[in-house]
């Protein structure tokens, strides 16, 4: 098992010359794979990272914002993150990259490939959101904002054993760790509620094979919603996780590094 690192604590690595993520990154494989997290705490996605970490090189940074990273003033778009990303991949020379996204890091991915994915080999969206598909009135997305901590713990886990649980009883960097989290998924995805418009009219761009998984217990957003999503995505394939919610990364690891895997082949 690959062990992933944080690289470089401090600093991080710079995406664009003065822009420092929190990055963890480990495996010696030729194959790379950049994992775009969510809102989660960067412990919950440690198990996924290294069975990833296996079969890829994997680079895993924390948004600008969220976790130990800094946000700089200029940074307040999802748009942003995508052209930070766009720019650290066309810098670093890399080809064939397999880039994965989860939940929030999943409509980063989506606006990076409507863009360009002249680097981006394939891509694997995990419980995406950034796309609305339902009506003006209708809610495709759980009130993230809103919603009670316990109340958002039981739609977003199959499993309660993985939720932080009573804040009040939480160590106090991780509850410090969710709330910049939360602060910083308000930033990007307050208005409009954590989606783009426009996106829906530009999914056809994307040109590479592109895997959309869903969480088959998913109480946040439901599976078909990934399923409509998938169908919006040329030749795109939709696979269900039994057994997992919202964070398919947190609960079934392994599994899902399978199919990131398998979506390499």
């Amino acid at each position: 098992m690959h062990t992933l690192d944080l690289v470089d604590a401090d600093r991080g690595i710079e995406f664009i010359p003065g822009v420092p993520l929190d990055t963890r990154r480990g495996g010696t494989s030729e194959r790379v794979a950049l994992v775009l997290p969510g809102a989660e705490r960067a412990a919950e996605d440690a198990a996924f990272l290294d069975a990833l970490a296996e079969e890829f090189t994997v680079v895993a940074p924390s948004h600008p914002g969220f976790g130990r990273s800094p946000r700089p003033g200029w940074c307040r778009s999802v748009d942003d993150l995508a052209y930070l990303y766009l720019e650290w991949l066309d810098r670093s020379g890399l080809t064939d990259v397999t880039v994965v996204g989860l939940q929030f890091g999943g409509w980063v991915a989506l606006e990076m490939a409507v863009r360009s994915c002249a680097r981006i080999g394939r891509l694997v969206l995990v419980d995406a959101l950034g796309v609305k598909l339902g009506g003006r009135l209708d809610r495709d997305v759980v009130d993230l904002f809103a919603t009670p901590h316990a109340e958002l713990d039981r739609l977003t886990y199959a499993d309660l054993r993985h939720a932080l649980g009573d804040l009040g009883a939480a160590p106090m960097e991780a509850v410090l760790e969710l709330a910049r989290n939360e602060e910083a998924l308000v930033t990007y995805g307050w208005e409009p509620f954590l989606h783009n418009p426009r996106l829906p009219d530009w999914t056809w761009r994307i040109s590479v094979p592109t895997t959309v998984v869903w969480g088959g217990l998913d109480g946040i957003v439901a599976p078909d919603h990934g399923r409509g999503l998938a169908g919006r995505i040329p030749g795109a394939r939709f696979e269900l996780v039994d057994d997992a919610g919202h964070r398919p990364q947190v609960e079934r690891p392994e599994d899902l590094a399978r199919l990131v895997a398998k979506s390499a082949v």
